[in-house]
């Protein structure tokens, strides 16, 4: 039986949560969104770190509460959404395969969103040389086993890239207690936003190598170290500037590609990137198949990828109206400072814009907004920095539970608290936004996410 919706959305990241909320409210009567995996929310649940929602909801939040957030969205708007289903084919008249617990299923759709994300690029995809020993992994990966699934991957680790990923897990693994060697980068500027240099290198004291490539990983059964040489502006190896890193990790954080071999089925054009080709209206060469997110170009801010999202689910509810469609206006980064902060700068970190904020004859200069100004006050005196981990679950559905600090701390006083989380564990149920620990070392701790009790 092939069952009928008005949109079907294929994924159920931001830009899918956001594009079949935005569908419901614009008109489409049935809604579905299909999940390949068992929650929603994509990769944001192992996004532990704050600083999503920024633009989009106006706080300051962990990728596990953005998620939450934007899941309640759409079940509020009356959008259905299956998981544990994964779309193995599309026809370019809106009729979709897929196969979950109850075998293979068939959908046809008025309009389809496309909202499948993206992948990682490996080392293979880089030609790194040298052997393939345990303890290589792509950022991604690492921070799933660290932060869901409770597996540290290594104690003396080096990175490789400085794309955002890579510097988030630079400070999440210094906070599991590993030691994080050096960042490599081929590149002479890094690619991430300043903050992110500020705050997950500069705060742990870990070095940033520019113009470097790893010409060697060497190990045997494990890695035992890697080998890094400079390059010139060619990006060609200068003979004789190599040096070895002893290490027992290497994690590669090198980019990102759209995954779209499901669009591929129904025959839509891809562009030079792999990512969805679109018009301004987000719609495909496909009549009706629209796409959103990271599938259709890789984003900077998950806030994006929803906006995009929000335009796309918009158009596809006007497109069985019949009705005009709307613009996606682009939005572009070029507002928020990446690369290396500006010598003798405080980089304020209240949004992702990264103001770079000087003292010059005693004047506070920079600033973009008020709060800029407050920011560079506090680091001068007492630096503070919202403290995000993990604690461990009895008879949960997941061994870990992240958790937030109520507000932030004490740069100087994190370790400390780190290392008092490690000694605690809460029992499942987990409500998200509750009160885990009170008062801990004078900081509450809250629940990013729901953990149910694990079935027997």
């Amino acid at each position: 039986m092939i069952q009928q919706w008005d949109v079907i959305v294929i994924g159920a990241g931001p830009g899918g949560l956001a594009a079949a909320t935005s569908a419901r409210k614009n008109g489409a009567k049935k809604v579905l969104i299909i999940e390949r995996e068992s929650v929603v929310g994509g990769v944001l649940n192992q996004c532990i770190h704050d600083g999503f929602g920024l633009i989009r909801y106006k706080k300051q939040l962990s990728g596990p509460e953005y998620a939450a957030l934007a899941k309640l969205e759409a079940i509020e708007s009356g959008v259905e959404i299956r998981t544990g289903l994964m779309v193995v084919n599309i026809t370019q008249t809106h009729e979709i395969q897929a196969i979950g617990p109850n075998g293979i299923e068939f959908f046809s759709a008025k309009a389809i969103v496309l909202a499948t994300g993206c992948r990682e690029r490996t080392r293979g995809a880089i030609m790194t040389p040298g052997s393939r020993p345990a303890g290589v992994f792509t950022a991604g990966v690492a921070q799933n086993l660290i932060n869901i699934r409770n597996i540290m991957v290594g104690k003396r680790i080096v990175i490789v890239g400085s794309g955002d990923i890579g510097l988030i897990m630079a400070r999440r693994l210094s906070l599991e207690g590993a030691k994080v060697l050096c960042v490599v980068e081929l590149l002479t500027e890094p690619c991430g936003l300043a903050r992110n240099i500020s705050q997950c290198l500069y705060d742990y004291n870990i070095p940033l190598y520019l113009g470097y490539i790893v010409t060697n990983i060497i190990g045997k059964r494990r890695v035992e170290g890697i080998e890094i040489s400079a390059v010139d502006k060619n990006k060609q190896i200068i003979p004789n500037t190599n040096k070895k890193i002893e290490c027992d990790t290497v994690i590669f954080s090198v980019g990102l590609i759209p995954e779209n071999e499901i669009a591929l089925s129904a025959g839509v054009t891809l562009n030079v990137s792999n990512g969805i080709k679109t018009d301004e209206y987000l719609q495909s060469n496909i009549s009706g198949v629209f796409s959103c997110g990271n599938c259709r170009s890789v984003m900077d801010l998950a806030d994006f990828v929803s906006e995009q999202g929000s335009v796309a689910g918009k158009n596809a509810a006007f497109f069985i109206h019949q009705k005009k469609l709307e613009q996606w206006q682009n939005k572009t980064n070029t507002i928020f400072k990446k690369g290396l902060p500006e010598k003798n700068s405080f980089t304020c970190s209240f949004c992702p814009r990264g103001c770079q904020i000087n003292i010059k004859d005693g004047d506070i200069n920079g600033n973009k907004c008020k709060r800029g100004k407050l920011f560079v006050e506090q680091e001068m005196k007492d630096p503070k920095r919202i403290l995000t981990t993990t604690v461990k679950v009895l008879s949960g559905s997941t061994p870990l539970v992240g958790v937030r600090s109520n507000r932030p701390i004490s740069l100087s006083n994190v370790m400390n608290i780190i290392n008092i989380l490690k000694t605690k564990q809460v029992t499942a149920p987990i409500h998200f936004g509750e009160v885990l620990f009170a008062n801990c070392a004078g900081v509450d701790f809250i629940a990013e996410n729901e953990v149910s009790v694990k079935n027997e």
